[in-house]
């Protein structure tokens, strides 16, 4: 083994216990992707593929997930009691569900995308996102509208099913909102990810 596959050999090992572990703070882009340099690579990859914003990524992950790679809806209860099965399929950093990610499998031949990897949930996103834009015509920058289509599934943006939805609007804003705050800090920080992230090996 040569010595720079046994440093990434090594590092791996280093990583693998906090890899899926989520960022110590999620209000600041800059402090997510320098913590998190794959999720970088990841994210800026989707960017170029999908040309879907890092900032709308970040924050359809953080409204969805807070960054946790195996979040999932809660349980399903009766008379008090938990059940066994869970009030929607939905898990992952996406949370998105059973029927959906097959879908995306299907379509892109991504078989063996896990919905706790990052990098498959932003794939995810990316590759939503433009059947979003290509079939209902919203802007890739627009993290409200995208946002709305991606919770309510493209039919039911089409039909309008939020507007009798007020309190998915105003999540939808926050969604808006932490794009708007993420877009500001990447510009401040976008050139230092990027000359940093050429020798980090994941």
């Amino acid at each position: 083994m040569s010595l720079r596959n046994l440093l990434i050999a090594i590092f791996a090992l280093a990583l693998s216990g906090c890899a899926n572990s989520p960022p110590k703070s999620v209000e600041s882009a800059c402090s997510i992707l320098s913590e998190k340099r794959n999720w970088y690579k990841a994210s800026r990859k989707v960017e170029k593929k999908y040309s879907l914003p890092i900032h709308v990524q970040l924050a359809i992950i953080r409204q969805e997930s807070s960054f946790r790679h195996n979040a999932a809806p809660p349980k399903k209860t009766l008379l008090g009691i938990p059940l066994w099965w869970r009030i929607s399929s939905a898990y992952g950093f996406a949370q998105a569900k059973d029927e959906t990610w097959e879908w995306y499998m299907e379509k892109t031949g991504n078989w063996g995308a896990d919905r706790d990897n990052y990098g498959d949930a932003v794939d995810f996103i990316g590759w939503y996102s433009s059947v979003s834009q290509r079939t209902l015509g919203i802007s890739k920058w627009d993290a409200f509208s995208q946002y709305l289509a991606y919770h309510e599934g493209h039919t039911g943006y089409k039909n309008n099913t939020y507007k009798g939805k007020p309190w998915l609007v105003s999540v939808a804003k926050k969604v808006e909102s932490y794009s708007s705050t993420y877009a500001a800090q990447l510009a401040g920080c976008r050139n230092k990810l990027k000359s940093s992230a050429w020798w980090w090996p994941f």
